[in-house]
């Protein structure tokens, strides 16, 4: 397995550590519930190495990620990160990406962990498509480790070790060449847990004393390092889309509710025949949020039934550690039916086949997590 710069301490931390998409990474320290709950109402520190980074530079940088992603990549200004689908011709996703704008002619992309060899691959075969543009694309996975510094204390925690206010790097926006105590890295006000907090690019051999003195800077605060698994049910609650489960080869933004992040109004971008068909004539599956009505939880891939017909299956499952309740993700096929499972109160209630046994959830509003916000 592949290890990053921080293995050694999460070895000395205790962390229990798994094998994820070819990383050994820790999936928890003092449990799930407790570290979830930590970035919630204080701080956590991720260690989120093992994503990949690609530089995209060049005259034909903006012309080629403008085609190669389906938002609108033309709109951004520098120090801007923005988030995009990348899409196979079929609509499909090849992945979920941060797109950061250094200037018109360079650009970082940062993948997921699972993806970031097939994403490069994907990457360097479409721009044989576009042979008029100047582009040099090159994979800096190596080059960089990541740390991911969460929740309402983070802001407090991390301006300890920066001489500006970090108050000027808003959401989705960052700044290239941040001293933090003299090592130097891009700061991220951007996460995948729903709250305040920044991601941090550096220098793999740096890696570790910023951990640790990150670490101190949080001594008193609530800090804790936090593993996978509460990485999960932190982005789950905020209804963040995860690869393989709410987006995948076979599922579309437009049907993962991504749509604001689909600009069609761009003249070309792979997949965007496809999805404008999907828009034009009906999009053959929603993604929906839904609370467990019966005692039990539904994971990934189990099967959702209405008036004793198949309609979808859950992608997303999980006890809510802050609501305290069993909620869901389910991608279900729109066509009619549906009413007859409406109460009178207008909630959709269905079925899910947990463990052989058909168990009733409802619809509820989405995202179950919203900072400032309970749904």
């Amino acid at each position: 397995m592949k290890i990053t710069a921080l293995n050694g301490i999460h070895h000395r931390l205790g962390a229990r550590l798994i094998d994820f998409n070819g990383w050994e990474m820790p999936v928890q320290y003092k449990g799930i519930l407790e570290e979830h709950i930590a970035v919630r109402t204080a701080a956590g520190l991720f260690d989120v190495s093992h994503m990949g980074e690609i530089a995209v530079e060049g005259q034909g940088a903006a012309a080629f990620l403008q085609r190669l992603l389906t938002n609108d990549i033309d709109a951004a200004i520098e120090g801007q990160v923005v988030y995009s689908p990348m899409c196979f011709p079929d609509g499909g996703v090849v992945d979920d990406l941060l797109v950061y704008k250094f200037n018109s002619v360079s650009y970082l992309l940062v993948v997921n962990a699972a993806n970031s060899s097939r994403d490069y691959d994907w990457i360097r075969d479409a721009l044989f498509q576009y042979n008029d543009l100047s582009v040099n694309i090159r994979n800096l996975s190596d080059e960089y480790a990541q740390i991911a510094l969460q929740g309402p204390e983070s802001d407090h925690i991390l301006q300890k070790l920066c001489h500006f206010p970090l108050s000027e790097i808003k959401r989705y926006r960052f700044k290239k060449d941040v001293s933090l105590n003299s090592i130097i890295s891009i700061v991220s006000r951007t996460g995948y847990t729903g709250e305040d907090g920044f991601e941090i690019y550096l220098s793999p051999s740096d890696a570790p004393l910023l951990w640790e003195m990150i670490i101190a800077a949080g001594e008193g605060a609530g800090l804790m390092p936090i593993g996978l698994g509460a990485r999960d049910t932190l982005r789950f609650e905020a209804c963040l889309p995860l690869y393989g489960n709410e987006i995948s080869e076979t599922i579309s933004p437009l049907e993962a509710g991504l749509d604001k992040f689909v600009r069609f109004d761009k003249p070309e971008f792979t997949g965007r025949q496809a999805m404008l068909d999907q828009k034009i004539n009906g999009i053959p599956r929603t993604l929906f949020g839904f609370e467990m009505v019966d005692r039990g939880i539904a994971r990934s891939h189990y099967e959702v039934f209405s008036s004793g017909a198949k309609i979808g299956f859950v992608t997303s499952g999980s006890y809510s550690p802050t609501f305290g309740k069993n909620l869901g993700l389910a991608l279900v096929e729109n066509r009619a039916g549906y009413e007859s499972s409406l109460d009178d109160k207008g909630i959709l209630e269905f079925d899910i086949l947990v463990r052989s046994n058909l168990l009733k959830a409802k619809r509820i509003a989405t995202p179950f997590y919203l900072k400032g916000k309970k749904h």
